[in-house]
């Protein structure tokens, strides 16, 4: 997973639709239309992984865009990590046997941390944890419940579950377009053994660069890249410099 790091596009929905929210908040979104466009539209500017969330379902709990997430699937090739809706270890595994490469969980891997290991018995290694943090803790439910959870501490406790990566999005810098945030990803990676990939704020291709510098594995991107602030292609070359 992630043997060199990656700049992965970020295709969120929001009824049917490409959304990006602002520090994850309802109602804060920009629409940017349709997801297979969207999706392929990543793959062909060089995407080799794609990440999706159902932001319904990070919300209410269902996977309410899930035929627009089956359609993005059926329209592209390359590696897909889902997230948002699955609850349950019977969708995780629905999912990863119809050929996702990961999944992502938030609030089902808070309130029963056994599932990251009864879905690892099944799929070794695929799933990912997002601990998404706001003022220092980890929030759930569609970033509305704090936990007073450490995400550095929660990051080690999942790895020992057997989680294969960990998804760290900073929420009070999500959507803005303002930067990075670097010493919260470094005492996340210093955590754990397991990749790290980090999201939210980035702004400009010193931003990728720095996540990857603090080591990150990868970095998801979605506002810069939708309002054109830099190219897919060139965040890819400014990392491989």
């Amino acid at each position: 997973m992630f043997p060199e790091f990656e700049v992965v596009p970020a295709v969120d929905m929001q009824d049917g639709q490409v959304v990006q929210l602002v520090g994850g908040e309802r109602g804060t979104g920009t629409t940017y239309g349709d997801p297979v466009a969207a999706a392929r539209r990543w793959v062909e500017d060089g995407a080799r992984t794609l990440h999706l969330v159902d932001l319904d379902g990070a919300f209410e709990g269902d996977r309410a865009n899930a035929d627009a997430i089956d359609a993005v699937l059926e329209a592209v090739g390359v590696e897909v990590q889902i997230g948002g809706g699955i609850r349950t270890a019977a969708d995780a595994v629905a999912l990863l046997d119809r050929g996702v490469d990961r999944v992502i969980l938030g609030t089902a891997a808070v309130e029963n941390p056994d599932i990251v290991a009864a879905i690892g018995d099944e799929h070794p290694g695929r799933v990912m944890v997002s601990l998404d943090a706001k003022d220092g803790e980890v929030v759930v439910s569609g970033w509305t419940e704090s936990t007073g959870l450490d995400p550095a501490a929660a990051a080690s406790r999942y790895e020992d579950l057997g989680a294969g990566a960990i998804l760290f999005t900073d929420v009070d810098v999500e959507g803005q377009l303002e930067g990075v945030r670097t010493d919260p990803v470094e005492r996340v990676v210093g955590a754990v053994d397991i990749p790290v990939v980090a999201s939210g704020g980035v702004a400009t291709i010193d931003d990728v660069r720095a996540l990857k510098d603090a080591g990150a594995a990868a970095v998801v991107v979605g506002s810069a890249l939708y309002e054109g602030t830099f190219t897919l292609a060139e965040a890819q070359r400014a990392v491989s410099e």
